[in-house]
């Protein structure tokens, strides 16, 4: 097992609600080791608050919960609402999970939550401004234009609305002043990707950028290049995916050489293993992140591995740890990222989280 960095974090911004200290680097070398146990307590804990609510009635329910549902009974309403902005790209369904795990703590919590994304820097920061005006309670926001959208997240701050980062920022997430990040770190991803690269004999790997300027993508190759260094990047249009394919026949038919292909999306995995048969390269695709058709794929040897961030996580706990905040003072991580990623699928586990990823959760 690879073991974990620390982030290159190491200061504490004081959190608003509570006041805390800041803590010492031997401090945080213990809240580091102990933030797994409770990013995993308050997993199981909501977990068998789901169990309960659907095994309650001492059967099945009569009606049966929504795909990435909590299949819990409606709680009473608390008046909050609570405002996810993200970079969501058109026809990305990475974004769908982690909706669905927003959606799932919204309900479970009896929070109103609304959501809105831009994939455009200035659009996501008029977004964000837009949920301050709202005077919503509280704001989730993903940080992938970090500069951009820097103004309006501080602004969220200094209106006093409790504001988290998730999923990317987590270089930038207690700079702008927000009291927690849930999330990958990247760099840490791509070098378990590169190490595996290298145990598995590989000569060459081809990393492919789908959103150029995207600062956690760029971060995964680099990450790979660290631990694999005769690795290439390539960049695409994520969005346009019969394009992508060409780029990448292209690209195999001129380097054969390439033994890898590392995607940094599920859906672009997919569209790399069309193009590795149209080449007729024997390259091997890797990925990051989940959909069914990807899960499926590994099950069936096409993909050899994948290196999940977990968005349903991602999304549940940004929501549920605003709830925390704003009903009970809480916050989660002790001044660290909390760490949903990287979590490998491959040929061990894969027959356990197929069934997730069917339902939209994994």
């Amino acid at each position: 097992m690879i073991a974990r960095r620390r982030p290159p974090t190491l200061t504490m911004t004081p959190n608003r609600s509570t006041g805390n200290r800041r803590c010492n680097k031997k401090e945080k070398d213990t809240m580091i080791k102990q933030r797994r146990a409770l990013l995993v307590g308050a997993l199981f804990s909501g977990a068998v608050l789901a169990f309960a609510g659907c095994s309650s009635g001492g059967g099945a329910q009569e009606e049966e919960p929504e795909a990435g549902g909590t299949g819990a009974p409606a709680v009473e309403s608390t008046g909050l609402t609570i405002a996810m902005v993200t970079h969501e790209a058109p026809g990305d369904t990475f974004w769908d999970k982690i909706r669905a795990g927003a959606e799932a703590a919204a309900e479970r919590h009896g929070v109103e939550l609304t959501y809105s994304n831009d994939n455009a820097a200035d659009g996501q920061a008029t977004l964000i401004q837009n949920a301050i005006d709202s005077e919503v309670d509280g704001l989730a926001v993903t940080l992938a234009f970090s500069e951009a959208v820097q103004p309006a997240v501080e602004a969220a701050v200094d209106a006093g609305i409790p504001t988290v980062a998730f999923n990317q920022g987590i270089d930038t997430w207690e700079e702008y002043g927000t009291m927690m990040y849930f999330g990958s770190d990247e760099t840490l991803a791509g070098n378990t990707v590169g190490e595996r690269i290298g145990e598995e004999g590989g000569g060459k790997a081809l990393c492919v950028i789908q959103e150029q300027g995207s600062a956690a993508l760029e971060a995964r190759c680099a990450g790979v290049a660290e631990t694999f260094p005769d690795t290439e990047n390539i960049n695409v249009d994520g969005t346009d995916l019969p394009g992508t394919q060409a780029s990448l026949t292209a690209k195999l038919q001129e380097d054969t050489e390439i033994t890898h292909v590392v995607t940094l999306g599920a859906p672009i995995a997919l569209a790399a293993l069309d193009s590795i048969s149209s080449a007729g390269s024997e390259a091997t695709v890797v990925t990051f992140d989940l959909n069914a058709d990807a899960a499926q794929a590994i099950l069936d040897g096409d993909i050899l591995f994948s290196v999940d961030q977990q968005p349903y996580v991602q999304g549940y706990l940004a929501v549920s740890s605003l709830w925390l905040n704003l009903t009970n003072g809480n916050d989660i991580g002790g001044g660290l990222p909390v760490l949903t990623g990287p979590s490998i699928v491959d040929s061990e586990n894969i027959e356990q989280i197929l069934p997730y990823a069917e339902n939209n959760t994994r």
